[in-house]
């Protein structure tokens, strides 16, 4: 490559990553991929290796480990050939790498076979495979995520509980103070920190706000396409960690990290457009609600109970679910109501959406905003009625979730419509993922069993 064909690509990355960079010599470009997890994988090079045409691998077997690093044996023909995938750029997805001590960039990358066809258990293209049948009805998904977190104390010893971080009064953080901003600027540093990284990334934070947990923070993303803002999620998570370390504090997304506080959500806010004419078809000519609307909730409420293995991927997930404002377990929908698991938030018909209070913040924001999306959409196409709106508190009583790993493991097994749409390749690897994980976690033994069994039974 040229030393000019460079210029020209260079020159065409996003406004945010050029002001970053300042005129200084890109030393690094990270092709990064979403694993199963949602964490970020892939390969460093010098800038020099990189080219937007050019092609990078990685094996596939990336795929096959659990959480805890380990490889699980699947019914895949030829699985330990370990056969290489293509990366190919989205280079719409470049982006500063702001921790990095020289200029860095990061840029997003989809999975294909050597043939060109996509990698189906990849996460970005199970988003794009439902993108693709909202798209086929002359439809547009658009989706607003809401990232809970904690601040914490750094934990070093897995065996220790994990405590509120201590923040610039050097007292350490209270629970129940949400929406303080007293407590928010107890962390300021850090959040301060945060803006920064999300400036130089080109990420826009709508509102910051404290939660209702110990260091429990709130980050409202503004709305917009589903695969640009699970790729903001993507990102958001890393540089989130960063800003924390930096600060000398730990970010997590555990889903309950702490045994009496809240747990941490990813609300995600849904409607969908007409791609032709840009209105939003929940809301009709007169301002009322559509059938679109309707049905988009009873596929909700027929399906999410089936998914649930996508929005709460770990044993950790179900301690969050509560019955509770905080965290609903039940598929009850109503208007201005947190106590459902699907809301309608007050808004006017334009912004007519619904409001998905069940995902947890440790899940794949890729693979969450698919299950959540493929539920709708098999509602609309199936035009599924839902139950009738929710009346008071719902704390008890209706279509509730799976309590457990187990039993959404097996619901998810089951459920052949939503399979067929996110694609049964991938259900089957993600599930026994899933059940390989829940075997290991089986065989631990809990600081409670020894506190408590160990000299009492």
């Amino acid at each position: 490559m040229t030393k000019l064909e460079t210029r020209d690509w260079v020159e065409t990355l996003p406004s945010a990553f050029l002001n970053y960079q300042n005129g200084r010599r890109i030393e690094e470009v990270e092709c990064v991929i979403p694993d199963l997890s949602g964490m970020s994988r892939g390969k460093a090079m010098p800038f020099y290796k990189f080219s937007p045409d050019a092609t990078f691998f990685l094996p596939v077997s990336l795929f096959y480990q659990t959480i805890s690093g380990d490889y699980v044996d699947m019914d895949i023909k030829n699985q330990w050939m370990e056969s290489d995938m293509v990366l190919r750029p989205d280079m719409a997805t470049a982006s500063a790498v702001p921790w990095a001590d020289d200029a860095t960039l990061q840029v997003i990358n989809d999975l294909e076979t050597r043939e060109g066809a996509p990698i189906e258990f990849a996460p970005r293209n199970v988003l794009k495979r439902v993108l693709g049948l909202y798209a086929d009805q002359g439809w547009s998904a658009i989706v607003a995520p809401e990232l809970e977190f904690y601040l914490i104390k750094p934990n070093i010893d897995p065996n220790e509980p994990i405590e509120p971080p201590i923040g610039r009064t050097g007292r350490r953080g209270a629970g129940r103070q949400a929406y303080s901003m007293v407590a928010v600027d107890e962390y300021g540093p850090v959040i301060d920190t945060i803006y920064d990284y999300a400036e130089a990334q080109g990420l826009t934070i709508d509102t910051v706000i404290q939660e209702g947990g110990a260091g429990q923070i709130e980050i409202n993303m503004l709305h917009g396409d589903p695969l640009s803002l699970a790729d903001q999620v993507f990102y958001f998570k890393r540089a989130i960690r960063e800003a924390a370390l930096k600060n000398g504090t730990f970010a997590t997304f555990m889903a309950k990290p702490m045994r009496d506080e809240p747990g941490s959500a990813m609300h995600i806010h849904q409607s969908v457009v007409d791609q032709k004419t840009g209105e939003n078809i929940f809301s009709g000519p007169d301002g009322e609600p559509t059938q679109e609307f309707h049905n988009f909730i009873g596929g909700s409420q027929a399906h999410l109970a089936s998914v649930v293995p996508l929005l709460a991927p770990y044993v950790n997930s179900y301690r969050r679910y509560t019955a509770g404002m905080s965290a609903p377990t039940n598929l009850e929908w109503a208007s201005d109501n947190r106590t459902t698991g699907l809301r309608i938030p007050i808004a006017p018909p334009s912004a007519r959406r619904v409001e998905n209070r069940v995902i947890g913040i440790d899940s794949n924001p890729y693979l969450a905003i698919a299950a959540s999306l493929a539920c709708g959409y098999l509602g609309m196409k199936n035009a599924i009625k839902p139950r009738p709106a929710a009346q008071g508190e719902v704390f008890g009583g209706g279509a509730t979730l799976p309590e457990n790993m187990r039993d959404a493991l097996e619901r998810f097994g089951k459920d052949d419509v939503i399979r067929d749409v996110l694609h049964e390749d991938f259900c089957q690897m993600f599930g026994a993922i899933k059940q390989a994980e829940l075997a290991e976690f089986r065989r631990e033994i809990s600081p409670w069993e020894r506190e408590h069994l160990l000299l009492n039974v």
